[in-house]
């Protein structure tokens, strides 16, 4: 009642107004700037706790003078311009080192420690000022209010900071406010009622009241530019942030090379545009597109002429959509585009534009192109009920528009884009087939036809596929060749042929198939000489394998490579041979080691007097060059002994071996040698025991 009746009694309430609302809205500002500061980091943090800290100690110094001038004591005042400014420069310093206490990596107690050492400068501020201010009487204090007032800042000004920093959300930062308002004017008006004057002199000595409210004005109008300063400052930050935080989202959202949405803002309408489709029980279409030439411009005229290219794509698909339509760049030089429908016809209509602008010219430069386009479209809810169902979908037909060369959009249809899925699905099965170890190593044996016995075998890989079990090579290796993935599987089968090879106790050859896409993409040569060295095989123990569409690819670089390789000591047999195009050319361009006469022409050389003449001719060939002929697909006795007959030098089939793991095969050659050596049984002819 006492505090109270000083604020009635003793004070001008026109400035205690004018002191509150200048301590309310300069704590408003302190904490927003407070919290600005909290966001930020470095150097920026450091200038953001200045501009704290002058906000809050303007704030509480003009506070304080305020209602210093509005305290009428009736008697003559005189202010200490020295004490007065460091009354000032003590809120401002104390506020600062408080504010950046609170903010530091102390112990958890750092916002309640800051808040008290911001208590402690409003409390250092206003009796400094006190001991600034002179008037004509006596002065007595009363402790207990001095001691009351000190306790009240400190207490409810790290109240106030906790709050700010540790909750915040919107209630809590009006509880921040007013214990800071709290903090600040309890402490002024407690220890105001702490004082008390007893006049000296009265009259003529009077200080004049109107000067006194001209110069609480004063101070009130250098507070405004003090906290205007601060915040000019929030405000312009607040705009570069934001803006910043606009062109952040715009460039994650958009691509920056043509200006449509990215995968992303795709990704995110399409969720949107589900959910609103199944609200409204209407139709979603989700198209793929994929450029069909964009490759030859970038090969052709550079990746700039490409980028113009794109741009111009990009121009044109802004300008064909229209509302419920929606068209994003998700990658190279494809794009994937939305559109929400009720009948059939308003989806035709969108997929002709955008198959139209996708093939009118495009002019770079001096130079006009068309790239095209293939298109594929699937539809919500018939060809799926997600949106990752829906893409896929739509990306299956897309691949076979693109696989067609007649056609440039393909709707979704379940029977054939299923096996295309299936083959994507395995494709990606077999690219985790070598780290899993799920490949293994089967032999085929090659024999003597003359005499029966073993030349060496022809490795073949198998594939356990955890689900479906043994995969045929004829389904896996093409799929490997157009993954990619046959350039590491080839590695590993010559690497573990090699290896279990320089085990074996009989120095047999083995057979290595090699794929047209090694050629193109690794340095066989230096591979081969490495997989010799790290396995201790002897390089004329391996063969290598090439049909003749490895080398009508690039015949100059593949017969380099293969010079290269027989350079090592590596023999080179021709595989298939009769199937080409060019056999008698490849056969003059590159003196193979070997040719393997292929399996078509046995399959039918029982019946076919043309086949029969066919075999006759090859291995006429192959005496004329000197280069021995093996003959593939041996099913029957008959087949071994025409080519018997016919000079044959060796032959392979299942006739004479299946394929089998190594440990079978060596077990089998034992129990064979076993036989033999006792003396029992009867010596069984060569030929008699590899059919067995």
């Amino acid at each position: 009642m006492r505090v109270i009746s000083c604020i009635v009694t003793a004070h001008n309430l026109w400035l205690v107004f004018l002191a509150a609302f200048v301590c309310v809205s300069g704590s408003w500002i302190t904490l927003n700037l407070l919290r600005r500061a909290e966001r930020t980091y470095g150097l920026q943090r450091g200038g953001w706790i200045f501009l704290t800290g002058v906000a809050a100690g303007a704030s509480i110094w003009c506070t304080h003078f305020i209602a210093m001038l509005a305290y009428e004591v009736g008697a003559p005042v005189t202010f200490d311009p020295i004490l007065t400014m460091a009354s000032f420069l003590l809120a401002v310093a104390g506020s600062a080192g408080g504010v950046a206490i609170a903010l530091s990596r102390l112990p958890r107690i750092a916002p309640e420690l800051g808040g008290a050492v911001v208590g402690l400068a409003i409390t250092a501020m206003h009796y400094t000022g006190m001991m600034a201010y002179h008037v004509d009487g006596i002065v007595e204090w009363d402790m207990s209010y001095v001691f009351a007032s000190v306790v009240l800042s400190v207490t409810l000004a790290a109240a106030a900071i906790n709050q700010a920093i540790r909750r915040p959300w919107r209630y809590w930062s009006l509880t921040a406010l007013v214990l800071f308002v709290l903090a600040v004017v309890l402490l002024h008006f407690t220890a105001m009622t702490a004082v008390s004057v007893t006049p000296l002199a009265t009259g003529d000595g009077l200080a004049d009241s109107y000067a006194l409210k001209a110069m609480a004005v004063a101070v009130a109008g250098g507070w405004l530019l003090v906290i205007g300063t601060g915040i000019a400052s929030y405000m312009i930050d607040e705009r570069a942030s934001q803006e910043s935080i606009q062109k952040l989202q715009h460039m994650a959202l958009n691509d920056l090379l043509t200006g449509l949405p990215n995968r992303s803002s795709f990704n995110d309408y399409l969720d949107r545009a589900l959910e609103h489709a199944k609200e409204d029980s209407a139709k979603l279409a989700v198209i793929g597109i994929d450029l069909d030439r964009f490759k030859e411009i970038n090969d052709l005229r550079g990746h700039k002429a490409g980028d113009q290219a794109l741009k111009a794509i990009g121009r044109r698909l802004l300008r064909v959509i229209k509302d419920g339509e929606f068209v994003a760049r998700v990658g190279g030089d494809e794009f994937a585009a939305a559109k929400r429908f009720q009948n059939q016809s308003e989806l035709l209509d969108f997929v002709a534009r955008l198959e139209k602008f996708l093939f009118e010219p495009i002019r770079i430069d001096d130079f006009e192109t068309v790239t095209g386009a293939s298109i594929g479209v699937a539809v919500y809810p018939d060809d799926g009920d997600d949106q990752e169902r829906l893409i896929s979908n739509a990306d299956l037909a897309m691949y076979r528009a693109k696989a067609d060369i007649g056609r440039a959009v393909c709707f979704y249809e379940s029977k054939m884009d299923e096996a295309a899925r299936a083959r994507h699905t395995l494709a990606q099965d077999l690219r985790r087939a070598v780290e899993l170890d799920q490949l293994d190593l089967h032999y085929q044996v090659q024999t003597s036809v003359q005499t029966g016995e073993v030349c060496g075998y022809e490795v073949l890989v198998r594939w356990n596929h955890p689900e479906r079990g043994s995969v045929p090579p004829s389904e896996f290796i093409p799929i490997a060749e157009e993954s990619g993935t046959i350039l590491v599987i080839g590695e590993w089968v010559m690497r573990n042929a090699c290896r279990e090879a320089a085990t074996w106790s009989k120095p047999y050859k083995i057979a290595v198939n090699l794929s047209p896409v090694q050629f193109a993409h690794a340095d066989l040569a230096k591979l081969v000489h490495s997989i010799l060295l790290e396995t201790g095989l002897s390089p004329s123990r391996l063969e290598l394998e090439i049909t003749e569409s490895t080398i009508i690819a690039d015949k100059t670089r593949t017969l380099h490579v293969l010079r290269q390789i027989r350079a090592l000591g590596v023999t080179i047999a021709i595989d298939d041979f009769g199937t080409g195009y060019s056999s008698l050319d490849t056969l003059r361009s590159f003196p193979f080691d070997k040719i393997k006469l292929d399996r078509s022409f046995m399959n039918e050389v029982d019946d076919s007097i043309q086949a029969k003449a066919i075999v006759r001719a090859v291995l006429t060939l192959g005496k004329s060059l000197d280069i021995p002929v093996l003959a593939e697909g041996v099913e029957t006795n008959h087949q071994l002994e025409i080519l018997r007959i016919e000079g044959c030098d060796e032959a392979q089939g299942f006739f004479l071996g299946r394929p089998k793991p190594v440990g079978q095969i060596f077990q089998v050659e034992q129990m064979a040698d076993e036989e033999l050596a006792s003396p029992f049984s009867g010596r069984v002819p060569p030929q008699r025991m590899r059919r067995r």
